[in-house]
């Protein structure tokens, strides 16, 4: 195999990952040019490459597998591109620069891309490795729960961050009864401040979810297969599935063997290489100057620089920017930007309309916006937001600012 793509003329490019960000990278790739490499991805699940931001909407019987697909089997093959599904590489030798997949495949590279994503933390109390007890990372996850909510009735969600909230929203709609249990004394902390927090509580509540909050969970219990979950003040909920959602970890296993340098995750530069200069990382398992990435639009920046220095045409850096977190929490819409918390010499701007589920905060120091929160309403954040970039004086809207950039656009 190698031989006759060596005597073909074409450098090979290995793609470890065959997620979000790796084939995002290579489409921007093949955007630039399509005909410069000899394209293998090797993938640890059997299905082409899908939205994970998707599974949710999957779980809850919105979306079919077809819906979600980004890539499907056919548009691998219309790029020349050949895709080993559901065989995950297991070791990578850079004297030599060959892969070795888990099925015994070796090929050599002359550019590597490692897209190895996260993988979820499972915290480790006694009784984690129960059947029963899952992440909610893929689509066997989806799978798993699909037929635990055909079967049994009582969902114990570990987490009440996006992921939880969500995966308790689609197995509630599943008709199974759901408790959503979380360490910290309100829900996404990391995007909403209490307030938020608290009529997010509300409604999830009128929805028919349970919560249990500054919970900390002791023990799984069951013997063949889980039955309940125990907490640290010795109290227990009955529990036929246990989904945890307690945050992610890069994956970086692989790297790590490779003797790539690596801290949290994967160490690279404003060019997405790592310290090995034929070697590329994008996406949930790089660290770029000290930080790690979760969302979407900075890993969609990182695939277009990555994409252009593959195809030579390296003249750009990856740059992090500010970003805004736009939300739909099983129908509440929900907007934060910036530094929503303040401190020491900043101010509140707040608007409560209860009746309508309606609230806004925001943060400012000085003249300027330093944070917002949004809930129900959230059609100002992009304007917020830009506010916030921008350092933009608002000292001459402050009195209308919270009813809008239409209601400022009129005063001005």
């Amino acid at each position: 195999m190698t031989a006759a793509r060596q005597a073909a003329g074409k450098p090979s490019l290995v793609v470890i990952g065959n997620g979000m960000a790796g084939m995002r990278t290579v489409e921007e790739l093949l955007k630039l040019a399509p005909e410069l490499y000899d394209i293998t991805v090797f993938g640890a699940e059997p299905h082409g490459n899908y939205n994970r931001i998707l599974l949710s909407p999957l779980l809850a019987g919105d979306k079919s597998m077809d819906d979600i697909m980004l890539n499907p089997l056919e548009w691998y093959a219309d790029n020349g591109i050949t895709l080993h599904a559901d065989d995950p590489v297991t070791s990578i030798d850079r004297q030599r620069r060959i892969v070795r997949s888990q099925s015994g495949v070796e090929l050599r590279y002359d550019r590597l891309l490692l897209a190895t994503g996260s993988k979820p933390f499972i915290i480790p109390v006694p009784g984690h490795q129960l059947p029963g007890v899952i992440a909610f990372r893929d689509v066997q996850d989806v799978e798993t729960m699909l037929a635990a909510a055909r079967n049994h009735r009582h969902a114990v969600v570990i987490g009440g961050g996006l992921l939880g909230l969500e995966a308790a929203n689609g197995l509630l709609r599943q008709g199974m009864d759901v408790t959503v249990v979380h360490v910290m004394d309100s829900l996404m902390e990391r995007q909403l401040d209490k307030s938020a927090a608290i009529l997010l509580k509300k409604a999830l509540e009128q929805k028919g979810l349970r919560f249990l909050l500054n919970a900390q969970t002791a023990q799984i219990l069951g013997d063949q297969q889980v039955r309940a979950v125990r907490f640290k003040d010795g109290s227990e909920i009955p529990a036929d599935l246990v989904v945890m959602t307690a945050g992610v970890r890069p994956n970086i296993a692989l790297a790590q063997q490779a003797g790539l340098h690596c801290d949290r995750a994967i160490v690279v530069d404003d060019t997405l290489q790592t310290y090995d200069p034929r070697i590329y990382a994008v996406g949930e398992c790089v660290q770029h100057r000290m930080a790690t990435f979760g969302l979407v639009a900075p890993i969609w920046d990182q695939a277009r620089v990555c994409g252009a220095h593959l195809a030579g045409a390296g003249h750009r850096r990856y740059v992090q920017q500010a970003t805004a977190t736009k939300l739909k929490v099983t129908g509440v819409d929900l907007y934060s930007a910036g530094d929503f918390i303040g401190g020491e010499g900043s101010e509140d701007l707040v608007l409560r309309d209860p009746r309508r589920g309606i609230y806004k905060r925001l943060v400012i120091n000085g003249p300027h916006i330093v944070g917002a929160v949004l809930y129900g309403d959230v059609k100002d954040g992009p304007w917020y937001f830009e506010l916030i970039q921008n350092k933009t004086d608002i000292s001459s809207l402050r009195s209308q600012l919270l009813f809008g950039q239409a209601l400022c656009a009129q005063a001005a």
